[in-house]
């Protein structure tokens, strides 16, 4: 399949959208994987849910369960960069998914920094004195939200530079 969408860069992505159409958001980790959605004017990003990862290929499939009932046409995904701006091995795991994604959901995907995300998120819990539980049931699809939001306000941003914008 030559047609595969690849990683693109946020900037090539406003002409790959259509009217109505969302981004979803995710925060890959080695046991969940944190899902949002932007809204329909991909304004706002909201966390959706937290998958329990199992085998790469039954993760896909539940993204792409999502992706097509929310008629989803790209997808943020959060690039886990060390604080010195290098890459480790979670942000080599993070472009290998991407890499296999379009074989089972064929959408382009754009990286997005994710450092601190987990920790703005994780702060915003503890400042609303949310429970330990309650923390662990939610931070991921929180994260993701953060991950999203952040790609949303550039695509904000670069339509704000643009001519016709």
């Amino acid at each position: 399949m030559s047609d595969k969408p690849a990683t693109i860069d946020i900037s090539a992505l406003p002409e790959r959208l259509g009217p109505g159409e969302r981004l979803m958001g995710l925060d890959l980790g080695t046991k969940t994987i944190g899902v949002a959605l932007s809204d329909t004017t991909r304004t706002v990003a909201t966390a959706r849910e937290t998958i329990r990862r199992r085998k790469f290929t039954q993760d896909a499939e539940a993204l792409k369960a999502i992706a097509d009932a929310e008629n989803v046409s790209a997808i943020v995904l959060g690039l886990p960069v060390n604080m010195d701006g290098t890459e480790g091995p979670r942000a080599q795991s993070t472009r290998a998914f991407a890499r296999n994604l379009p074989r089972i959901l064929p959408l382009p995907v754009v990286f997005w920094d994710e450092r601190l995300s987990t920790v703005a998120v994780t702060r915003t819990l503890l400042e609303a004195d949310s429970s330990r539980a309650r923390r662990g049931e939610v931070v991921d699809k929180l994260a993701a939200a953060y991950i999203l939001q952040g790609a949303l306000d550039r695509l904000a941003a670069i339509a704000a530079q643009r001519p016709d914008g």
